[in-house]
């Protein structure tokens, strides 16, 4: 951490906003020193710097902090219960960010389904899957709120103002995309606004196991956040068209 110490002397910025995670969920059941590492250590320890720095802290966070068996989307301060390591370690990094109790603020930012034109995420899988088949099998019984990335950097960078003039605001939040819908749904959307022919067929998550289970509900009640920040659940069909876009531009 010595070189973020030294990162943070010379930029001076007004606040620390962090994004970095171990995200591969499934590898993450297997390595989960790595994910411990990332997830859990580093969190705590940048929110320690930022409060050394007199600098207020963003974390971004996840709805694997939930088990998913409520029916009601997720409010802030509902239960955890991580179903994976990356679920626990996630939230252990929650908590290392609290416990720094940083005077100059913090906050926790839980969101879902991440997608952009960058890296590896839902969408960018569903339009390469959907120009090479016909039809693909998509999981139906998970919901949750699909959430562009850029509207997850703005709101990041709306809370650590807003810290910055009342650190009283401080705590977790919530923020998410809205409709909420399925992945199958998602997927089915996708291909329609992309032009592909692509039937989407509904499944159930059991005929499509993975190393590390899903929350089968990842909706977050997101209130909280919109009344604090006055920061809306952004739509994320606009997200959607705007990727696409993009992935046309550079295709």
């Amino acid at each position: 951490m010595e070189v973020v110490r030294r990162t943070l002397d010379t930029f001076r910025p007004d606040a620390l906003i962090n994004a970095a995670a171990w995200t591969a969920v499934d590898a993450a059941e297997t390595e989960e020193p790595a994910a411990h590492a990332l997830n859990a250590e580093a969190p705590a320890a940048l929110a320690r710097l930022a409060a050394e720095a007199g600098l207020p802290i963003v974390h971004i966070s996840t709805d694997y902090v939930f088990n998913g068996a409520d029916d009601a989307p997720y409010a802030t301060d509902a239960t955890t219960a991580p179903l994976g390591v990356y679920g626990r370690t996630k939230l252990l990094g929650e908590q290392g960010v609290a416990m720094a109790a940083n005077p100059a603020g913090w906050a926790v930012l839980r969101s879902s389904w991440v997608f952009s034109a960058h890296g590896a995420n839902f969408v960018k899988t569903m339009l390469r899957l959907g120009t090479e088949r016909d039809e693909l099998r998509v999981v139906a019984d998970q919901a949750g709120g699909p959430t562009p990335a850029d509207a997850i950097a703005r709101a990041c960078a709306t809370i650590a103002e807003a810290l910055a003039a009342d650190p009283g605001k401080s705590g977790i939040y919530h923020f998410s995309g809205t409709p909420d819908t399925s992945w199958a749904g998602f997927a089915r959307e996708i291909m329609a606004r992309a032009g592909l022919d692509c039937r989407i067929e509904e499944i159930p998550s059991a005929d499509y196991p993975t190393p590390a289970p899903r929350p089968l509900n990842s909706r977050l009640d997101c209130r909280t956040t919109e009344a604090a920040f006055d920061l809306a659940r952004p739509d994320w069909h606009i997200g959607l068209d705007a990727v696409l876009k993009h992935v046309k531009m550079t295709t």
